[in-house]
């Protein structure tokens, strides 16, 4: 029964969702705060009946009701309760159902928290989140039901990915998903300010710290996904250019231009309508990775369906409300007039830069993805873009963003002598150059990869230094650090952050050692400096796998520093292997290891990496977060401008 009314919970969310998008939109246009006074309640309602609906499938999960097809499927009674919960989202039906819980979140957000909004435009906001709800819940309802019985339940369920089963991937799907359709406010901002035929400063204000919550969720959510392929898939990468990966990367690149383009708006009043067009594009992007994910046209260990019939599905919501933005964009262009004038040389001017370079990479990315669909689609050729393409079409644009960043960032707006700035910066070039020469000089018989990489890292983490000591005056007053605007501590962080994972990145990439041999147990070998004994392999029984583990010691000389535990896993019910390795975490290095079958000879075939940085990755990743969380307790972010509320609402509307 509790089933049955999660779905009926559903279906009632959906005629609810109607009513959030229509009635608010009619009471818009015809200045009628009744209906306009509609949308917040409906926002709530819509809210309280999707969460009631998850929390029954999550019940559903816990509880291990094999009546429940979903259940059956990515579920079993031994399955530790964590990974229970996480089979909730870890399939395509569930995940949607977490889709459109986020998706009626973030509208409920904008209902509670929207109290500074003029009235028309918090209406048309709600409305137009009312209505991407509308078209999700009918895909999930026509197509996606979660709540589907069996007739003849059976005594256990088929278990869920194995790969799907670690920590990492447990909390990943919730960020990305907080990322992904967090930008759908930023959409729904754009479309209801072009039905107001208004977009000013105080506009890029109410936008901002929405395009910052999902960036920050966005930055999680791939660290998290980045950080399970490094240590879960056993092969030591953290990045695949994997289209999935890509399908997350992309919508993080729009989102960070439109954080800097924002600026531009409430700060000089310019950039309106391509602030306007990235709003809508990063959200479009994230539909195309919904696309990608669900419709079958792309093989993935990240996909969730194999169903054609589904991605028509999206792709004609797609279509719908990227088709119809895009419509009314062009019809509104007109009144997106700009009116902050710049020199060549100003803040403006770098931020435009810095978006170009954003939007170019991120279309780089896109281009690779999908080239292979549409070579076999119009020509019946198989290719495969891989690696090799991303490094060399994606590295120049975001090299050369590294390198404006810090010069960018320190620039005053309308006008700026470039070589003030420059003199600035010296001791940030100096370091730097001094840096780069230092590790090319140390390094023999290597690319230029690495010392680029760490120096480029030096000079965003030294200029994002330079631009907070800047602040404390001629007479470099510390006290004033205490008083700066938590804005200013964000951008520090996310810019220093984004500076440690680039040489992060870079030296794992440049100067990672590979070592592949067979090992007998007692036998000891060297890698890289270290010495590595495989003192014992054992096959052992964990909760719903069966194991084959390997104890082995890790000298840094004479001194013992580890004792490393990789293994290979093996999932019966689903019948797939993992594997799990065996990692040393240090500052400067891993040191990782992977065991794997047994040979002829009775020895063991064992793969160890020595990865210089690795932990920077998403040591840097982290840090960027955090510096966007700061930025959004800045008050300027949660005290929207009151002084133009009255100015937005139309004549014989009053305002809240």
């Amino acid at each position: 029964m509790l089933v049955e009314l999660g779905h009926f919970a559903l279906v009632l969310a959906f005629f609810i969702a109607c009513v959030q998008t229509v009635l608010p939109l009619i009471g818009a246009h015809f200045g009628r705060r009744a209906l306009m006074d509609l949308a917040a309640p409906a926002a709530l309602v819509h809210l309280v009946l999707i969460a009631f609906s998850f929390c029954v499938l999550t019940y559903a999960f816990v509880r291990s009701d094999f009546s429940v097809k979903l259940v059956v499927e990515n579920s079993h009674t031994l399955k530790p309760m964590l990974y229970k919960v996480a089979g909730v989202w870890g399939n395509h039906e569930g995940s949607m159902l977490l889709w459109v819980l986020i998706l009626a979140l973030f509208g409920a957000a904008a209902a509670l928290f929207g109290a500074n909004l003029p009235t028309t435009l918090k209406a048309r906001v709600i409305a137009v989140q009312g209505s991407i709800g509308v078209a999700f819940l009918a895909f999930i309802l026509f197509t996606s039901n979660p709540f589907v019985r069996l007739a003849t339940p059976p005594m256990d369920g088929q278990d869920l990915n194995p790969l799907l089963q670690d920590p990492g991937l447990a909390f990943h799907p919730p960020f990305l998903y907080l990322g992904y359709v967090g930008l759908s406010m930023t959409f729904s901002f754009a479309v209801a300010a072009l039905l107001e035929g208004r977009v000013d400063a105080a506009w890029g204000r109410w936008v901002r710290p929405w395009t910052l919550a999902a960036w920050v969720f966005l930055t999680i959510g791939i660290g998290l996904g980045s950080w399970w392929a490094y240590y879960e898939l056993g092969w030591g990468g953290f990045w695949f250019w994997d289209p999935v990966e890509n399908a997350s990367f992309m919508p993080w690149l729009f989102a960070a231009a439109l954080l800097h383009s924002a600026i531009v708006v409430e700060k000089r009043e310019s950039l309106k309508a391509w602030t306007i067009l990235l709003a809508i594009l990063a959200f479009g992007f994230s539909l195309i990775g919904t696309f990608l994910v669900r419709s079958g046209v792309i093989t993935s260990v990240h996909a969730f369906a194999n169903d054609p019939e589904r991605g028509i599905f999206i792709l004609m919501i797609l279509g719908v409300f990227m088709g119809g933005a895009l419509i009314l964009f062009s019809l509104r262009a007109a009144s997106m007039e700009s009116r902050g004038v710049f020199a060549v040389a100003s803040r403006e001017t770098a931020l435009i830069l810095n978006n170009i370079l954003l939007a170019v990479a991120a279309f780089v990315v896109f281009i690779g993805t999908i080239w292979p669909l549409v070579a076999e689609a119009f020509w019946d050729r198989k290719l495969s873009v891989g690696a090799p393409f991303f490094d060399a079409a994606f590295t120049p644009f975001f090299t050369a963003l590294a390198i404006i960043l810090p010069i960018g960032a320190m620039m005053p707006w309308k006008r700026a002598k470039i070589s003030t700035v420059l003199r600035k910066l010296i001791p940030s070039m100096v370091l730097a150059f001094a840096v780069l020469a230092l590790v090319f000089v140390m390094q023999t018989g290597k690319s230029l990869l690495g010392p680029i990489g760490l120096g480029l890292g030096i000079w965003l983490l030294s200029g994002a230094t330079q631009d907070i000591a800047s602040k404390l005056g001629k007479k470099r007053d510390l006290s004033r650090l205490l008083r700066l605007p938590r804005a200013d501590w964000g951008r520090f962080l996310a810019h220093g952050g984004l500076g440690i994972t680039i040489a992060g990145i870079a030296g794992l990439t440049a100067w990672t050692v590979e070592d592949i041999r067979v090992v007998q147990v007692g036998e000891a070998f060297e890698v890289a400096g270290y010495t590595i004994t495989l003192d014992n392999v054992a096959r052992k029984q964990g909760p719903n796998y069966i194991t084959t583990m390997a104890d082995m010691t890790l000298f840094d000389g004479a001194q013992k520093i580890a004792t490393l535990h990789p293994e290979k896993r093996n999932y019966p019910v689903a019948g797939m292997p993992t594997t799990e390795a065996g990692i040393d975490s240090g500052f400067l290095r891993d040191v990782y290891v992977v065991i794997g079958d047994v040979q002829s000879n009775g020895g063991w075939a064992v793969r160890t990496y020595v990865k210089p940085l690795a932990n920077w990755i998403w040591g840097g990743t982290i840090i960027m977060a955090l510096g966007g969380l700061m930025s959004l307790t800045d008050r300027r972010y949660r005290v929207a401008a009151g002084a133009r509320k009255t100015a937005l609402t139309p004549k014989g509307v009053p305002a809240e």
